[in-house]
C-alpha cells in the first residue's frame, strides 16, 4: 500500500511538472549569459567578415529578444538580470551598427533607442560606451557633424575612460574622425595626440568586450586616423595611417579591409598618383566593392574623383573597364 502511494505520488508529481503553468519557475544563471555571451562574439566576427548586412542585423535583433526573453522566463539574481539586459543592449547595439554599416540610418536609430533603454537598465558602462560612441559614427555618416560630436561626448565623458585608457583612446579616435568632417585639421591632430597618449598608458592585458580587439592592437586608432585626415586633406598622412592599419587588422577582419583599401586609393589619387590609386582601388574584393554599401560609395567617389582630375588617361580607362566586370558578375 506504501508503495502504490509512493508511486502514486511520483506520477502526480512528474504531471504537475509537465503541466504548463503549474511548474517550478526556472532558475536562471550566468551560464545562459555566456551561452548569449558566444552568440555576440560570433555576430562580432561575422560584422568584421562582412559588415552591415541585413542578416546580420536580423540575427542580432533575434538574439536580443530571446535575452530579454530570458528575464521572464525564470527567476534570477539581480547580477544574473543585469546581465542579462547588457547582453539584449549588446546585441542590439550590433543591430544598430550594422543598421549604420548599410547606410540604413531609420533602422539605426530605431536600434540605438532600444539599446540606449536596455543599456541603463543594465547599469554596464561598457555597452553604453559602445551605443553612444556608435551613435557619433551614425551622426558623421549623415553628415551632422554637430551631433556627433555631442554623442561622442556622452561616450568620452563615461567614469569607464577614466579607469580604461584603451576606452579614452577609442573616443578622442572617433571624436578626431568626426572633427575631420568639419575640416579643423589642428583639433583632428590634438585628438589623435590625446588618443595615441591614452593607447600608450593602457593595460593590454586588462578583461575587455569582444568588439573592443581592434582597438586593443591599434588597428582601430590607425582606421579612423586614417578617416580624420583624409576629411581633411592630409593625404600623406592618410596613407602613412592606411598602411599601418593594414599592417594591423588580422586576415578576417575584411569589412575594415575594403574599406581602408578603398581610403588608400583615395590618399594615392589625392597626392596626385593616379596609377598606383587606381591599382589600390582595383584591390578592393568585388563582393566588398558591390554588396557592401560604404564600400560601394567611397569607389563610386573614387572612380568620379579620378575621371574628373585625370580624364581620358589610362587610368580612367583601366577603372572603367575593372569596374564593368562587377556589372557582368554580380
Amino acid at each position: 500500500m506504501k508503495r502504490r502511494s509512493l508511486v502514486g505520488g511520483i506520477a502526480a508529481a512528474a504531471a504537475a511538472a509537465a503541466t504548463p503553468g503549474t511548474a517550478s519557475p526556472r532558475r536562471i544563471g550566468m551560464s545562459d549569459v555566456n551561452r548569449l555571451n558566444r552568440r555576440f562574439a560570433e555576430i562580432v566576427a561575422n560584422d568584421h567578415r562582412h559588415g552591415g548586412q541585413p542578416r546580420i542585423e536580423e540575427q542580432a535583433t533575434a538574439l536580443a529578444n530571446e535575452a530579454l526573453n530570458l528575464q521572464n522566463s525564470g527567476s534570477a539574481t539581480q547580477r544574473v538580470r543585469n546581465s542579462l539586459y547588457a547582453s539584449g543592449a549588446a546585441f542590439r547595439s550590433s543591430a544598430m551598427w550594422a543598421a549604420i554599416d548599410g547606410r540604413r540610418y531609420e533602422a539605426a536609430k530605431a536600434h540605438m533607442r532600444e539599446a540606449q533603454a536596455l543599456a541603463e537598465m543594465s547599469g554596464d558602462q561598457a555597452i553604453k560606451f559602445r551605443i553612444w560612441s556608435h551613435a557619433g559614427t551614425m551622426y558623421r555618416h549623415m553628415g551632422r557633424p554637430a551631433d556627433a560630436i555631442a554623442a561622442n561626448d556622452v561616450a568620452r565623458n563615461l567614469h569607464l575612460t577614466r579607469r580604461d585608457p584603451l576606452f579614452a583612446c577609442l573616443g578622442h579616435a572617433r571624436h578626431a574622425a568626426t572633427l575631420g568632417v568639419t575640416g579643423d585639421a589642428t583639433a583632428v591632430k590634438h585628438a589623435l595626440g590625446c588618443a595615441r597618449d591614452a593607447f600608450e598608458r593602457a593595460d593590454p592585458d586588462l578583461p575587455r568586450p569582444a568588439w573592443m580587439s581592434g582597438v586593443r592592437n591599434g588597428a582601430e586608432f590607425e582606421t579612423l586616423a586614417l578617416s580624420a585626415y583624409l576629411r581633411v586633406g592630409n593625404f600623406e598622412q592618410a596613407e602613412s595611417h592606411a598602411h599601418r592599419s593594414l599592417t594591423l587588422l588580422p586576415p578576417q577582419v575584411q569589412r575594415d579591409r575594403a574599406i581602408n583599401t578603398a581610403r588608400l586609393a583615395q590618399a594615392q589619387l589625392g597626392q596626385g598618383a593616379p596609377d598606383a590609386a587606381t591599382a589600390t582601388a582595383m584591390s578592393v574584393p568585388a563582393d566588398a566593392a558591390t554588396q557592401h554599401a560604404r564600400v560601394a560609395l567611397m569607389l563610386r567617389d573614387f572612380g568620379t574623383t579620378l575621371r574628373t582630375s585625370v580624364p581620358g588617361s589610362s587610368a580612367v580607362e583601366a577603372w572603367s573597364e575593372h569596374t564593368a566586370s562587377w556589372r557582368v558578375t554580380t
